[in-house]
């Protein structure tokens, strides 16, 4: 069956807006875990906006929890990584004037970096994924990194989804790219912007196995309670 992560860092935001220790990103953590989701992810950006570095380290550390912590090329961030070890990290781009991250990795730009960095995680048995835009050039080009999953950015079909416009080619640039990677050996993951309606219909692409969803679960859960929206999306990965 098909994966749910959840992204908690907007728990950290609710945390943070108050400067207190009230709503707890580690007690969330577990929490999301306990009510079906399959994994946890954390954003740990360069200007600890939400996520914080004793969240991270803390987090990490939880037994039996699979925790994936997005993180930017920045020398410092990938330092601090090496030191938390998670179980797996993904590499995105970032820029601070950003209110959320905005399309993939340009990984044509950073090739020589990004190997680098992918090396560093390798020796040290991390598990380590690419943002990346849907484009079998970006697909080819993670294999050359010797990558063990991509996580694809879906924007751009959840903006269409939501305008009621019209999705047929962006969907099926991501379903290209999927079986490709799968081709290929990597793992094949989908996150940003995904709501019930995007996921439903992405989830018909058979190589994805992982979705990461973050904003909306969160949002959702205001309303409706966090459990009760985590087996919502478990229910749709079902199908």
């Amino acid at each position: 069956m098909k994966r749910l992560g959840v992204n908690i860092d907007h728990i950290a935001t609710v945390r943070n807006a108050r400067g207190e220790r009230h709503p707890d990103p580690f007690f969330a953590a577990s929490q999301v875990v306990k009510m079906g989701a399959d994994s946890v992810t954390i954003h740990l950006r360069e200007d600890r906006r939400h996520i914080n570095d004793a969240d991270a380290k803390k987090i990490c550390k939880l037994k039996n929890i699979f925790v994936n912590l997005e993180i930017s090329m920045d020398d410092k961030i990938v330092k601090n990584a090496l030191r938390i070890k998670p179980n797996y990290i993904c590499i995105v781009p970032e820029n601070r004037k950003e209110i959320t991250t905005e399309g993939g990795l340009n990984l044509t730009k950073n090739k020589k970096k990004l190997k680098t960095i992918i090396e560093k995680f390798k020796k040290v048995k991390i598990r380590t994924s690419l943002f990346i835009n849907p484009t079998i050039k970006d697909i080819k080009l993670s294999k050359e990194l010797n990558v063990d999953c991509v996580e694809i950015h879906t924007g751009r079909i959840s903006n269409l989804v939501k305008l009621k416009k019209k999705y047929n080619t962006e969907f099926s640039r991501i379903k290209k790219s999927s079986i490709l990677a799968n081709k290929l050996n990597i793992e094949v993951h989908a996150g940003h912007g995904l709501d019930y309606k995007t996921t439903k219909i992405l989830n018909k692409i058979n190589e994805i196995q992982e979705f990461n969803i973050g904003h909306f679960i969160i949002g959702e859960s205001i309303f409706y309670g966090l459990s009760k929206v985590i087996k919502k999306f478990k229910k749709i990965l079902k199908n």
